[in-house]
């Protein structure tokens, strides 16, 4: 495994995810029969994270929250051809750690960015994931 990905999953896995076992910017890992695309960024208080999974095929983002207060958010992601999809609001306090999925046939001539939309505060997002 190289330091990359090991840098990676190390990231990911204190952010608290369990779908961290392909590097970002990675070909499919089958190591433990989960197949996923995993772009992640550093926010001030917490990381955010799109994952693209197949078997089922899905997107998921997620947010985890290392700091500051109470937020009120929306999960999402969009994509280079014009789409993407908005979750419902959630509260998300220190600690926690928020995600929504889409179950869908995602397409790989196409990238995704996963996106926070935090009340009174933008708009933030992950770097481009590809299949």
């Amino acid at each position: 495994m190289s330091r990359r990905s090991i840098v990676t999953v190390a990231a990911c896995v204190a952010a608290g995810s369990t779908l961290m076992i392909a590097p970002a910017h990675a070909s499919e890992t089958k190591d433990a029969g989960i197949q996923a695309r995993v772009e992640c960024t550093r926010l001030s208080n917490g990381q955010l994270c799109i994952s693209l999974n197949t078997s089922p095929s899905r997107i998921e983002v997620f947010y985890t929250k290392s700091g500051g207060g109470k937020i009120s958010a929306q999960l999402g992601y969009r994509t280079t051809n014009g789409g993407g999809r908005w979750g419902p609001t959630k509260s998300i306090s220190t600690g926690e750690r928020a995600n929504t999925t889409w179950t869908v046939s995602y397409r790989c001539d196409v990238d995704y960015k996963g996106l926070i939309k935090v009340s009174g505060q933008g708009t933030f997002e992950t770097p481009w994931a590809t299949c």
